[in-house]
């Protein structure tokens, strides 16, 4: 019978040292690395995600694979541009977002960024309650 202990997500990057300083530094995640070179984002829920190395055999994500959920997204976006992320990556697409790439009144609120390795991410408004 299938029983599982746990469950973690995972996904591909191009280049671990890279990726370790932008989840790290701009992102201000708790990563750490194993002996195999794999990447562990440690997020204050208490979930992990594994990040590894594909090298030229990365495709990245082009759909949001990893959301981080903000109590301020106008604040968040702000220190991210601040930190070099870009927040505006669908700005002149057709997406309804604003100048800052905030999609507003559309469901939550919420602006989309890549990682280094062009995987899609977004910041997205804590809804009232959550």
């Amino acid at each position: 019978m299938f029983s599982p202990n746990g469950a973690f997500s995972g996904f591909s990057i191009r280049d671990k040292d890279e990726s370790l300083r932008f989840y790290r530094d701009a992102l201000g995640l708790d990563v750490s690395e194993n002996a195999m070179g794999f990447l562990t984002l440690h997020l204050a829920s208490g979930a992990n995600v594994l990040a590894y190395v594909k090298g030229d055999g990365h495709q990245p994500a082009s759909y949001t694979m990893l959301n981080f959920e903000v109590d301020d997204i106008d604040e968040a976006v702000d220190q991210l541009n601040a930190r070099g992320v870009v927040t505006t990556i669908y700005n002149g697409t057709g997406t309804p977002v604003d100048d800052k790439g905030i999609m507003r009144g559309n469901g939550p609120d919420i602006a989309w960024f890549t990682d280094p390795s062009g995987n899609v991410m977004a910041v997205i408004q804590a809804s009232a309650g959550s």
